[in-house]
């Protein structure tokens, strides 16, 4: 999950005491954007999205406004734009009023989890304002650091020193920058990112840091986050009935991360683990109706819900419920299984038989028990499936079930309707494809 904008991320660095950008919501009237357009000069208009949107400044999705005329109408144009960016598109709800910044200089910063230096590290340049990636790799400091010390003042000033920056921005970083640790731990943070940071002008010429844009991601496992107050909403891509239902379960255990890819797919993909997830995404395409990591663990109770609501929106349009995971080392199998069987048990009671085909592929404790729960359910549902063993290779499980989905798309689905009794189908049938 990432928070962008300065909307809540004002709010979260003045936990810390970092100054920012004066801000003002959706829900600003037209005397306080006046007020803010008086004691600034001129105001920034941003249209507000839900996770990480780039390029939006070159999108032209930022308004700027030194009257109040000007400000409603970048409010009127910018506040349910839509943003394309690659195959991605994110439509707004609602701008912010920023009061702008005079500086000469920017600065970027941020904090991440490097899987590169398997510590956290400290990404700094004072080349600030624009996309990190389009510097040359000299321009850019990146420095891990003990996270049992934190991140001291003496990491900012060696990194900026390295960088030759100007010698008026070291002091004032060095005593704001490390405030940001305290934020991106205290509240189980995976990414922190300000660009840009401006350095305003004070009284007799010192410069002084001001937030000027916010990005952040938390890890959803780690219950620090909770502190913080952060309203639901923002937890979901999209306004989708299906990601906000699934988003209700956020508990301190088993993950529910979850994301439409083709609402019109037909392989239903519940999967159990990040590398798992990034392969099933990669190899099902557009066949698949989500990506999702349902992993960490989750108690009987949770997966059986999430189960229910994945089949409640999509199980009557997929050809194939493609359970996958990689070789779990603490996941209780038995548990996870179990709790699906019994949320398809009560899909078929409640809503009635729906031709499907399922292809099992996991591995973990307690394996066999939670295979035979799943074997036991779909032969009482009369529901046809392929089980793999944790040593099958999980590039060839998918394609099976791809190769399955193929054979339903081609006519097999008609025959699991009959063999469920719901069509009658002459003629004898074609089988499904057989394992890899």
């Amino acid at each position: 999950m990432q928070v962008t904008g300065m909307l809540y991320g004002s709010r979260m660095l003045q936990f810390v005491g970092f100054p920012t950008a004066e801000v003002l919501g959706p829900d600003a009237n037209e005397e306080q954007i006046k007020a803010l357009i008086d004691r600034h000069g001129m105001i920034f208009v941003k249209p507000v999205f839900k996770g990480g949107v780039g390029k939006k400044g070159k999108a032209g999705l930022l308004g700027r406004a030194a009257d109040l005329r000007t400000a409603l109408h970048e409010k009127e144009r910018l506040y349910f734009v839509e943003h394309r960016h690659g195959n991605q598109v994110a439509k707004a709800n609602g701008v912010t009023f920023e009061g702008a910044v005079p500086a000469e200089h920017e600065v970027y910063f941020s904090i991440s989890d490097s899987t590169h230096f398997r510590a956290p590290t400290m990404t700094l340049t004072h080349h600030g304002g624009m996309d990190i990636e389009e510097l040359d790799k000299s321009l850019v400091a990146q420095v891990p650091f003990d996270p049992l010390t934190g991140m001291k003042a003496f990491v900012v000033a060696n990194a900026l020193s390295a960088l030759d920056a100007p010698k008026q921005l070291i002091s004032p970083l060095v005593q704001q920058l490390p405030k940001l640790w305290e934020l991106y731990h205290d509240f189980g943070m995976t990414t922190l990112e300000l660009n840009p940071i401006r350095m305003r002008p004070e009284r007799e010429g010192r410069l002084a840091p001001v937030a000027c844009d916010f990005k952040c991601g938390f890890d959803r496992d780690d219950p620090r986050w909770q502190r913080l107050n952060l309203p639901a909403h923002l937890f979901a891509v999209d306004f989708s009935d299906f990601e906000q239902e699934i988003n209700q379960l956020r508990t301190y255990q088993g993950q529910s991360d979850v994301y439409v890819i083709n609402p019109r797919g037909t392989i239903l993909a519940p999967t159990f683990g990040g590398g798992a997830n990034s392969l099933v995404t990669e190899l099902l395409g557009d066949d698949a109706i989500i990506s999702s990591d349902f992993g960490g663990n989750p108690p009987y109770e949770k997966m059986k819900e999430v189960a229910r609501i994945c089949f409640k929106h999509w199980l009557k349009q997929a050809n194939v419920l493609f359970i996958i995971g990689g070789k779990s080392n603490n996941t209780d199998i038995f548990e996870t299984f179990r709790a699906m069987a019994d949320a398809l048990r009560e899909y078929f009671s409640r809503q009635g038989a729906t031709p499907l085909y399922v292809v099992i592929g996991r591995g973990g404790p307690n394996l066999v028990r939670g295979m035979g729960a799943m074997r036991d359910t779909l032969d009482a549902l009369g529901v046809p499936y392929h089980i793999f063993g944790f040593d099958s290779d999980m590039s060839e499980v998918i394609n099976h079930a791809k190769a399955v989905d193929g054979w339903m798309k081609a006519g097999g689905r008609g025959q699991v309707a009959a063999k469920l009794g719901l069509v009658t189908m002459p003629g004898a049938a074609e089988t499904p494809p057989a394992s890899a």
